[in-house]
Order: C-alpha cells, then sequence, then structure tokens
C-alpha cells in the first residue's frame, strides 16, 4: 500500500504532503540524534588521560539524556503516519554527521571533545531546518519538540567547546 494514500486517513489539521515533509525531516533529526547518541556512548566507554573522570560522567550523562530522547522523536514520526528510521544502513544513509573510526582509532580526549561539539552543532543545523517545515505547516507538537532539543544540544555544544578553550 502507498504511505502517503495510508496517511491520508490521518485528519490532524496538517496535510499529507507537509506530514511526509515533517516525517523526512524528523527522519533525518533522527538519524544525526541516534549517531551522535552512539558516538558520545562510545567516547563515554574509551576516554582516558587526565580528563577522564570528569568526561566519563560528563558523556555518560549527555548519551543517556540523549538515548531518552530518541524515543520522542521516533514517537512523532508514527504519530504523523510514518515509518521511523531504525536502522544502521537507515541512518548512515540519512544523518549529515561523519563516520568517523571505531575503537581502534579512537582520539585521545580533546579529539573526543571536538567531535561531539561538532556533532551537537551539526544535530542543531538539522533541527533548526526541520523546525522551519513544521512551523510553516503549523505542527506546533513537532516544533515544540524541536525546540526542546536545540536548546539542550546547543547547551552540550556549549559546555562541551568550553573544555577546548
Amino acid at each position: 500500500m502507498d504511505p502517503v494514500a495510508s496517511t491520508s486517513r490521518i485528519d490532524i489539521g496538517i496535510g499529507a504532503s507537509d506530514r511526509k515533509e515533517i516525517a523526512e525531516g524528523l527522519s533525518r533529526y533522527l538519524s544525526d540524534a541516534f549517531t551522535l547518541y552512539l558516538k558520545t556512548h562510545n567516547f563515554h566507554w574509551n576516554v582516558t588521560g587526565a580528563m577522564f573522570n570528569s568526561l566519563h560522567a560528563m558523556f555518560m550523562d549527555q548519551y543517556t539524556e540523549q538515548w531518552n530522547a530518541l524515543d520522542d522523536v521516533a514517537e512523532r514520526i508514527r504519530a504523523l503516519g510514518f515509518n521511523a528510521p531504525g536502522s544502521y544502513a537507515e541512518f548512515t544513509r540519512l544523518t549529515s554527521i561523519r563516520e568517523e573510526e571505531g575503537a581502534d582509532g579512537v582520539p585521545d580526549w580533546k579529539g573526543m571533545v571536538r567531535q561531539l561539539v561538532s556533532g551537537n552543532e551539526a544535530v542543531c543545523r538539522t533541527a533548526r531546518s526541520v523546525l522551519k517545515i513544521a512551523d510553516d505547516a503549523g505542527d506546533d507538537p513537532t516544533v515544540d519538540l524541536l525546540t526542546q532539543r536545540l536548546q539542550t544540544h546547543e547547551k552540550y555544544a556549549w559546555m562541551l567547546r568550553s573544555l577546548l578553550e
């Protein structure tokens, strides 16, 4: 069955084409957010050096909060009538965050922090682009969700950036 045809039964005050565009944007956002979550969790596991204690704890706080927020985004995509991406293949195709080497190529703590600053900024850029689409379509729940996520990721980027000054 055609996904747009099956979602045309949804009558929440946002047209099917707008819902599709918002869901596609949220799928890109979810992919960026999941990629950043995974990177943050990886760095929590692998951080070493003089900053170990503080970064290990900071990364855990951030990846835990990020993990919990992923569900809200996926559920918003579902509420709009579309399937949320949920595989590494989909996330890799949709994310704007550059993939780094795995455990064998883990950077030092400063490299980790730089990558997480960049990742949080990328998530913010994606959120802003989708927020504009949602706002134009009158999708206040998505606007609210993305506004909250922007506030969180801008704060994370600032906190991490401060470590490098």
